[in-house]
Formats: structure tokens, sequence, C-alpha cells
């Protein structure tokens, strides 16, 4: 049964002018915590005389490191969340990373030094060394981060993703007319409703890479884009819709990157329902489990001949959109159920701006 979804209005990435990186990103938080905890492990097991001693030292230092490490994370984490874009130059931006955990590791140093034993175990460390160490880690940080950013952006994927969209949308687009054209005469209301559809469809294949959507407008797509194949494989291609495990209001405020599940469907299409000549069930379950939404597509498997280059290059090239928008937050997962090919993803629950 097709999910009905009202319009929900969305608002291009407004991240774009922002360089804070996302601390509120779990595999941004573990990169930084293991690039300090490394920085600051080697300085100090180089300047000791031996590396026991070093790494004793390493642990008595690990409690003010950790603490200024994850107060400073938390505190840019909010800063990125409610900065509105245009408000800071990036320059501004860039300094901002380097004083947040300066002045952070000013109050926590200020605090513990009025302790006698962390004044004896680092008599050498001041207020200056640590405010200029925490300075210097964090605008090197934010360098490092922006760097990373910008290698993952759309280059690569995004000029992969074009160039198959580019081959997949002719292939499409005449099956789809020829389709329509055998519906004119017999059934012209249904050929209007198809030709709707393919509009919208299109409208959308035509928006950036980088666009993001809710989670209700990228299902009716989906429905829009399996409703056109319908007509062409007729009762071979079966749908099941299965969204008993998320609330409909999920499904209208989580935000999702706009076309991340049709080249998935078109997938399922291409390579579980035309080879087959028998009906082939398409079934799709959509779940949330705390701060994620897990969705799971599965079609009939029809043999090692049924992958071919362009599916596994559809699915990384979705692989690499979440990469860059999730980190470790997200993942893509697909391979051989019992008598089914089954791709699985995990995202965050994110919601929509407005």
């Amino acid at each position: 049964m097709p999910i009905l979804s009202a319009k929900v209005p969305t608002k291009k990435d407004e991240s774009a002018g922002i360089v804070i990186p996302d601390y509120c990103n779990t595999g941004v938080i573990l990169r930084v915590l293991a690039l300090v905890n490394l920085v600051m492990l080697l300085a100090i097991v180089l300047q000791a005389d031996t590396r026991t001693a070093g790494l004793l030292a390493f642990i008595e230092c690990s409690l003010p490191l950790e603490l200024v490490s994850m107060l400073s994370l938390v505190c840019l984490c909010g800063v990125r969340r409610h900065l509105p874009v245009g408000v800071l130059a990036h320059w501004q931006q860039r300094l901002l990373c380097a004083l947040v955990p300066a002045l952070i590791s000013l109050l926590v140093l200020r605090l513990l030094l009025q302790v006698e034993w962390f004044r004896n175990s680092f008599p050498n460390l001041s207020l200056p060394v640590g405010l200029v160490l925490a300075a210097v880690l964090g605008a090197a940080l934010q360098h490092y981060l922006e760097l990373r950013a910008r290698a993952f952006s759309p280059a690569l994927g995004e000029a992969r993703l074009q160039a198959l969209q580019a081959r997949i949308r002719p292939h499409f687009l005449f099956n789809s007319l020829n389709a329509v054209l055998a519906l004119i005469r017999s059934d012209p209301r249904r050929a209007e409703t198809a030709l709707e559809d393919m509009a919208d469809l299109f409208r959308v294949l035509m928006r950036d890479g980088r666009d993001l959507t809710s989670l209700a407008d990228e299902i009716r797509l989906c429905e829009q884009y399996l409703s056109i194949e319908k007509i062409r494989l007729g009762e071979r291609l079966q749908v099941h819709w299965d969204t008993s495990a998320i609330h409909a209001d999920v499904l209208r405020q989580a935000q999702i990157p706009s076309l991340l599940l049709q080249p998935l469907f078109e997938n399922a299409v291409h390579y579980g329902v035309e080879q087959s000549t028998a009906p082939a069930l398409i079934r799709v379950e959509l779940r949330r489990v705390r701060d994620s939404i897990t969705i799971v597509i599965s079609n009939p498997w029809l043999g090692k001949n049924s992958v071919t280059q362009g599916n596994h290059m559809a699915l990384e090239n979705i692989r690499g959109r979440l990469r860059l928008l999730y980190d470790l937050e997200s993942s893509l997962s697909a391979g051989i159920v019992g008598a089914n090919f089954e791709v699985r993803l995990l995202i965050p629950y994110k919601k929509v701006l407005q």
C-alpha cells in the first residue's frame, strides 16, 4: 500500500558557510580524541628519560587532557549547531576553534593548579603553556578536519554519481515514454498521472546531490518511480512497505539526502524484477531505533549474473555521500540473505530544517 506523505518544505544545506567541524558527530569526536592523545603521548614520551616514565606521566596528565578535550568538543558542538550562517567570517570561525579550547584549558588548569598533588606532578606546567598548547591543537584540528571535508566533498563522488545518473536517465526515459504511449488511448487518466510522476522525478534528478529533503518526500519520490515502472513491468513488480515500526511524524521530520533511496529501488527493479519472468516482490522495512533510522530494501536474488558493476558503483556512490554527510554515524551494507539481495541503510535521525 502506498505511503501518503504531505509535502514538507525543506532548505538547502545551510552549513555550507560554516567551517567549524561537526564536533557533535561521533566519528569526528573519536578522531579528535585519538589525535589529541597521540600528540600528547608522543610529546611526553620523547621528553621523558624512559618510556615507562613517559607513559606514567601521560597517564597522570590524562585527567586534565580529557577534561579539556571533552568540554571543548561540547562547546564547539553547541556553537556550530546554533551559529547562524553569515554571522562570522571563515577566519573568525577558525579563530574561535582555537580560542574555545584555550579558554577552557585556562579555566580547568586554574582549578587544578590549586590542588597540591597536581602542582607537584606538573611543576613545569603553567597557565600560558597550557593555553598555547590548547590553542595550537584546536587550530590544527580545525584545519585538518576542514581539509578532510574538502577532500570528501563533491569532486570525485558527485562526478561519478552524475555520470551514473546520466546513463540511467535516457534508458529510463525511453522505456517510460513507450509505456505511457501505450496507455494514452486505453487509459488516458493513468497516462496523465504517469507523466506527472515523471515530471516530478526528473525535476528531483536535476537537483544538487548535496540537497536534503524529508524522508517522507524521498519515499513519495520512490513511490512515483515504482508506479512508472509498474506500467512497464505490470504484475511482475510487487512492492510491500512495512512502516509499522516508525511513526508518521518521524517520516515527515527526518532529514535525508535527496535521491539517496531512489537508486536503491532502481537497482532492485533492474536486477531483481526485470530479469525475472515470475512476479518479484520488493520488500521495504523502515524502523526507528533511538536516534537512528534503519531502512532495509530486499529483492529476489537471481544469481551472480544479476549483480553487475553498475550495481556496485551505485552502492559506492551512496556510501561516499553518507561518509561525507554523517561520517561514522551512518552505514550501508549489502549482501545475499536467503533467496534475496538485501541492502541495509542506517542513518542518524536528524530533523528537517524548518
